[in-house]
């Protein structure tokens, strides 16, 4: 509890003990004192429970910012002194009211305070320091891992830390970049960015994000990113930036308030005026104007809409939090709520439903001897970012010369093309052979009826020449079926879960087809360019049910045109590249496909409450304010409504925070 929230605390004790001692003297009639001494007597606890509602009234006033809860907590209680006045002396209600008006609204603090306490603990990975190793790369290669902590270091600014730098991470310290670890083994919790309860064991050659906490041994890692680029930078700011991106329901409650509240302060009016003159000219009677002021007052009381206006946001930003718990980023509650409207999801496949570690199984030459075809391969793949040009050289097991090759060029979505040792080598698929500018046209592929068993082929030329082809194989990620089987079983509830899923790859279709078999996708869309996939997309979405949504889930540099064509986007954070981070709504820290239907299980579960929030504060406010309005229920029940219902609702809204299962 903060200071302000404890001062608060103490004044409402303080009023609530001098309300109830003057009761007491009242009861043992010991109060024989003129109405204007009760009014100051009773004037002391009211003002030390409400002096600063008073005050934010006034400051309402002045701003020209009417017709809040402290503006109509303020009329009702002030009125409530002047009937008490009128009534003989019962200013007990006013002093009440306050009470418990001040206590709801501490409930209410507390509440929110914890909720953003847990969401703030959870993204609190921001490191205070690196450690900068100052010493030449030469002194990095000598030694043991026992003498990492005599190297020499310098704490600095994770911000002073250029890329490419070496940085030391001791036992119990938060990593403070993306990096890739040089030297030491140590087990390392990633829980606060993934999710992931178990520490995984960081070795030589890993990459790991900063964030994660290294639990065990000294680690020299080399960063790969600056400070600002880095995982922990970027989870800082999506979080940061959420509340930015309202969801349509939290737009309608601030819309909602400012209508609702100026109508029933003039439904108030009418309550304390209408009922007596009608009396008064209809029946000729007393008109009662002290029965209706009361009545008017207690509706005004009733009738504050701050559970609304309050509780909805705080489910949204707790959904958002509750989701952050499972390793999944939302960049605004507006993606939350799209999310929760998912009729059909298409994924990517490579790096998203495998693991995008291709092997290459077997290399199939047809007028070269396998190890030259597969030298020329790798050779010619030099440069080549791509996981299949990696594979490539990973199965040459040597470092290429870079002075055999020369005019190396991309095709986007097809090879690279280079010359080696003089020769024209193209690399790729049967369209950079067929298509190529040079000429290049497969032979005669007397292997091209073989089953491929699903591999990707890669095709090589030399000058012009069909010359082989290397088949790469990629496996599933090991929970890639287990999150198409929840998705599936989400559409099984009356059609409002995932009813479709399709896949689009550059894959050959017999390639998709295999993957998409294996898992239960619905439709496979193979041998697509980056612009095709936006394309096969488009098409996608004119299938897609009104009022529901299409999500993509992909993690390619590719792919980033797609995420921003579909309604939500979501991004594998851990592998994925900058551009479809940057391009996604959603993004998934730790790369496993099953916090996809977490991840729409959060957006439904954190829209159930939202819902549930609007119809059981509407429907109870409407209720109180009936029975207030005919006379069934006075102050008490207005005040015990107001305040019940805003701790109701705002307990209701921090159930969002849990971390759900699937």
């Amino acid at each position: 509890m903060e200071k302000e929230q404890k001062v608060i605390l103490i004044r409402i004790t303080v009023a609530a003990v001098i309300t109830g001692v003057l009761l007491v003297l009242k009861a043992l009639n010991l109060l024989d004192l003129p109405i204007w001494a009760l009014f100051l007597l009773n004037l002391v606890p009211y003002l030390i429970a409400g002096y600063d509602v008073l005050l934010e009234a006034g400051e309402g006033i002045v701003h020209g910012e009417l017709l809040d809860e402290c503006f109509l907590m303020a009329v009702a209680t002030l009125g409530a002194l002047a009937l008490g006045w009128l009534s003989g002396g019962d200013f007990y209600e006013a002093t009440a009211v306050m009470v418990f008006y001040q206590l709801g609204e501490l409930f209410q603090d507390l509440a929110v305070e914890r909720s953003r306490k847990n969401i703030t603990e959870l993204m609190d990975l921001r490191p205070e320091y690196a450690n900068l190793y100052r010493g030449s790369d030469n002194d990095l290669n000598t030694g043991s891992d026992h003498s990492l902590n005599d190297l020499d270091t310098v704490r600095t600014a994770p911000e002073d830390v250029p890329a490419g730098s070496y940085i030391l991470v001791k036992p119990g310290e938060r990593i403070p970049i993306d990096g890739i670890v040089v030297r030491g083994e140590s087990g390392v919790d990633t829980a606060a960015l993934t999710g992931e309860s178990v520490p995984r064991t960081a070795r030589p050659g890993d990459e790991l994000l900063s964030g994660c906490v290294n639990l065990n041994s000294d680690l020299l890692i080399q960063t790969t990113k600056e400070f600002s680029q880095s995982a922990v930078s970027r989870i800082l700011e999506l979080v940061e930036n959420s509340g930015e991106r309202k969801a349509r329901s939290e737009n309608f409650i601030t819309r909602f308030a400012r209508i609702y509240t100026p109508v029933v302060c003039a439904l108030a009016a009418l309550l304390a005026v209408l009922p007596p003159l009608l009396t008064l000219l209809i029946k000729g009677t007393d008109p009662r104007w002290t029965l209706w002021l009361y009545r008017a007052l207690a509706f005004l009381v009733a009738s504050c809409p701050c559970a609304l206006v309050v509780s909805v946001p705080l489910a949204f930003f707790a959904g958002v939090g509750g989701a952050g718990r499972n390793g999944i980023l939302v960049k605004g509650s507006c993606f939350l709520e799209a999310l929760s409207r998912t009729d059909t999801v298409v994924f990517d496949k490579t790096g998203t439903l495998t693991r995008g570690n291709f092997e290459v199984v077997r290399v199939e030459a047809a007028m070269l001897p396998e190890s030259e075809l597969l030298e020329l391969a790798a050779h010619a793949e030099l440069d080549s970012p791509h996981p299949i040009g990696q594979s490539l050289l990973r199965a040459y097991g040597r470092t290429p010369d870079p002075k055999r090759v020369d005019n190396i060029v991309n095709v986007s979505g097809k090879g690279v093309t280079a010359v080696v040792d003089g020769r024209r080598i193209a690399v790729g698929n049967a369209s950079l052979l067929s298509a190529d500018p040079a000429g290049f046209k497969p032979g005669t592929d007397d292997n091209s009826a073989r089953e491929d068993a699903g591999c990707t082929v890669v095709y090589v030329a030399v000058d012009g020449v069909y010359a082989g082809r290397i088949l790469i194989s990629d496996e599933l990620k090991p929970t890639a079926a287990e999150a198409l089987r929840l998705l599936r079983q989400s559409g099984k509830s009356g059609g409002t879960g995932v009813n479709k899923t399709a896949m689009l790859t550059g894959d050959r279709q017999d390639v998709g087809d295999r993957v998409a078999g294996e898992l239960g996708i619905d439709e496979v869309y193979g041998g697509l360019l980056p612009e095709n996939k936006v394309e096969q997309l488009e098409k996608l979405l004119d299938t897609v049910p009104e009022g529901r949504k299409l999500a993509f889930v992909g993690d390619g540099i590719n792919d980033a045109p797609v995420l921003v064509r579909a309604d939500i986007g979501i991004a594998m954070g851990g592998i994925g590249s900058d551009a479809a981070i940057e391009a996604a709504d959603i993004v998934l820290m730790d790369d496993d496909p099953v916090k996809i239907p977490a991840a729409i299980k959060t957006a439904r579960r954190s829209m159930r409450i939202v819902y549930e929030n609007i119809v059981f504060a509407i429907g109870i406010k409407l209720l109180t304010l009936v029975l207030v309005a005919a006379g069934l229920g006075g102050m008490w029940l207005a005040v015990f409504a107001d305040v019940g219902v805003m701790v109701l609702s705002v307990l209701n809204a921090v159930r969002a925070l849990r971390p759900v299962s699937v």
